[in-house]
């Protein structure tokens, strides 16, 4: 007996020790924030031996980011190596398909063009192209002769020879740039995009050879040849033919650009003899992109949507038989079609089959699927512990179908940024296999830091299902008080709040300032089928809002939360659910609310954002069609009752915002402040719809905390 409470209070004394030592470990702070690594875009090398990929630092006092590339040997037995050290930004590796060299772009000279590093000597990159215009996203050909990039030109140019063209090019960029006149013309729509305007410009695609000579364009014409816009951008938009003598490529609908979702994939022979476009989808009005041929090149896989205008439609992935030069043999097909989930990234596997992934219930699923017989998506698991949102994904992939099934993916979870994890996929009922992270940017920064893992609960929500909403907890947190509450909402509306990590909304950040965080994912969120998202269609400020009332309330009921503190913040989506709360009867119940690059107004918003087809299809028409549907849930419309609660709000909108402009949250601030409401506007004129200067994302933080602790104490009592 004695014994047994000798054990018994060793292990009491014990469990209060590591409680203790949990209490002392300190929080997240923003300066270590703006310390972590920032990783993406894993690749593997053609033998997978080797994973490369970028590592991008914070410089707060050049109020930059630079980035590097690294690349890491995929058992995780030797230190990741350093191959780039410009001090500026080198982004976008890819391996040459002997393995032996990497292309990445680069602003190390200035402008962003591409450049070659051999991997085993390391040393000096050589650049490979230098065009006026600039370069990005550069591929090699399968047979390693060529390289293709993709450029913003004039049209107008780009049936010259390729000299004469970017001369001509460059002549207008200086003029631009250099005259004293600053007029834009506009002749059609989409004249600007996110946070920048289009000035005439397409993005066309070029090819040139290994060795940067010979370039030119193979897509001239008034017309996009890579998508505009990243709704329908995939992690490959255009790629070589296995003959290595023509691209398919994502092309931006001729027509229509700024209202249609009829993204196709095109083929053009790279020879220059014939630049005519083939187009290869036409049969499908909505979107299909991200082209990738099977390692035997005999077929060819995409993502594809069904249902035109709507750009949260499911997507799912497709494939068709093809020739070496890229031309369909038969018809498409979906090997997803009976899986309700949409497919995000993918890659080829060896042996006729493809890994990619969807979000699942708040998290990412990696699955498996053949292209031979039945398709049947199978999921992989890993250790139960490695969870979280995967941000990039790479497969090996050879002609031979005894290869191996490994696969590099960028994973992150709530808790911690993205690291580079190799391992063996496994589907359902096999062994568990723990994921090797090989990258470990962030181990040592991060391991004495107390990061309190969020729960995951469920609310029983109308329509006989249930709403997942997230609970992220401080450091530090004792049951026994009482807490304050941010309850955040996500933006989209068509997205989630996934066991992810973020530079921009990052709630243990959030949590680490003395709240519990809330982030529910109403009617809308995506992850938990395709009936789920289309619900909010339409119905914004109906269901959801509804889903987001329920939702608080049963965060009210939790023990430890003090109802006398809660405050709501959210940005884009989000925001406008924040404008919709203040002028609703749920906003007596908030102490504050923080509105980041909101929808105030759907009928001033219809005329200037730039991508028209999402507020056409969300109000089923245009305005003069569907006046009542523009103004139904249109919180302007009920603007005196701002006046009527008075809850203070923090408004915070940028110039360069293109998708939610200026306007919205200039008719915001002006009728809080008519009415007396306490607010304050913080505006970015160097901003768009997000705030990514390392020094404006700072003051922004700090703007936002600020604003928070005013009105809601931090902080257990």
């Amino acid at each position: 007996m004695k014994a047994m409470l000798f054990v018994l209070t060793l292990s009491l004394l014990l469990g209060m020790a590591e409680i203790a030592i949990t209490a002392e470990k300190p929080s997240l702070t923003l300066d270590d924030f703006f310390r972590l690594k920032r990783i993406s875009d894993p690749q593997l090398s053609p033998d997978g031996s080797t994973v490369a990929y970028t590592v991008g630092t914070v410089d707060l006092d050049a109020n930059k980011i630079v980035s590097a590339i690294w690349i890491a040997a995929v058992d995780g037995k030797s230190a990741p190596r350093q191959l780039t050290n410009s001090g500026k930004r080198d982004t976008h590796p890819r391996w040459s398909p002997d393995g032996t060299k990497i292309l990445f772009e680069s602003n190390r000279g200035g402008t962003s063009q591409l450049w070659v590093i051999d991997v085993a000597a390391g040393g000096e990159a050589r650049q490979v192209t230098d065009i006026a215009t600039e370069a990005s996203g550069g591929i090699w050909s399968p047979d390693g002769k060529r390289i293709a990039f993709v450029s913003a030109v004039y049209p107008e140019y780009s049936e010259l020879p390729f000299e004469e063209s970017n001369a001509k090019n460059k002549e207008r960029n200086e003029k631009a740039e250099k005259g004293p006149v600053k007029a834009r013309i506009f002749t059609k729509l989409f004249f600007r995009h996110w946070d920048s305007y289009v000035d005439g410009k397409r993005q066309h695609l070029f090819v040139c050879d290994a060795d940067g000579k010979n370039c030119r364009d193979v897509t001239p014409g008034d017309r996009d040849a890579n998508p505009t816009s990243m709704t329908f951008s995939s992690s490959i938009d255009y790629t070589f033919t296995p003959d290595s003598k023509h691209i398919v490529f994502t092309a931006v609908p001729a027509t229509g650009e700024a209202w249609t979702t009829n993204y196709d994939l095109c083929r053009v022979s790279i020879d220059n003899k014939s630049t005519a476009w083939e187009t290869l989808t036409k049969s499908n009005e909505a979107a299909d992109s991200g082209p990738q041929f099977s390692p035997t090149g005999r077929h060819l896989a995409y993502r594809a949507q069904t249902k035109a205008g709507y750009e949260a439609d499911r997507w799912q992935l497709m494939i068709v038989p093809c020739q070496p030069d890229g031309r369909f043999e038969g018809q498409p097909r979906s090997l997803t079609e009976g899986l309700d989930r949409s497919v995000d990234q993918f890659a080829w596997r060896s042996g006729g089959r493809l890994v990619f992934t969807a979000e699942e219930e708040a998290e990412s699923a990696l699955y498996e699927v053949a292209i031979s017989g039945k398709p049947q998506p199978q999921r992989f698991y890993f250790d139960p512990k490695m969870r979280g949102q995967i941000q990039g994904l790479a497969a090996y992939s050879t002609a031979s179908d005894d290869a191996g099934m490994r696969v590099a993916l960028a994973l992150a979870s709530m808790t911690t940024p993205a690291e580079i994890f190799v391992g063996e996929t496994l589907i359902e009922g096999g062994p568990g296999q723990r994921l090797i992270n090989i990258s470990r940017a962030n181990e040592a920064l991060l391991s004495p830091i107390q990061r309190p893992r969020p729960e995951s609960v469920k609310v029983p929500v109308e329509g006989g299902v249930e709403m997942q909403m997230w609970i992220l907890k401080p450091p530090g947190f004792d049951p026994q008080k009482k807490w304050p509450v941010v309850y955040l909402v996500h933006g989209g509306p068509q997205g989630a709040w996934e066991d992810g990590w973020s530079w921009r909304w990052n709630p243990t950040l959030w949590a680490a300032q003395g709240y519990v965080i809330a982030l529910p994912n109403p009617r809308g969120s995506t992850g938990f089928g395709q009936k789920f998202v289309d619900e909010i269609s339409g119905d914004w400020g109906g269901k959801c809002y509804r889903d987001l009332v329920a939702g608080l309330n049963e965060v009210e009921k939790l023990p430890y939360i003090d109802k006398d503190r809660i405050a709501a913040a959210g940005a884009s989506f989000g925001g406008y659910m924040m404008n919709w709360f203040a002028v609703n009867d749920i906003a007596p119940r908030f102490k504050t609310l923080i509105t980041h690059c909101s929808v105030w107004n759907f009928e001033s918003m219809w005329g200037t954002t730039e991508e028209l087809w999402f507020d056409e299809y969300e109000h089923g028409g245009l305005p003069w069609e569907k006046p009542g549907k523009y103004r139904e849930f249109s919180p302007h419309t009920r603007a005196g009752e701002l006046g009527k609660h008075k809850v203070p709000m923090l408004v915070i909108h940028n110039d360069l915002d293109f998708r939610c402009p200026i306007g919205q949250g200039h008719e915001l601030f002006t009728s809080l402040q008519r009415q007396g409401v306490p607010s304050r506007m913080v505006n970015f004129p160097d901003e768009g719809h997000w705030v990514l200067k390392p020094q404006n994302s700072k003051f922004w933080h700090e703007e936002v905390f600020t604003w928070l602790k005013k009105y809601v104490a931090p902080g257990g009592k």
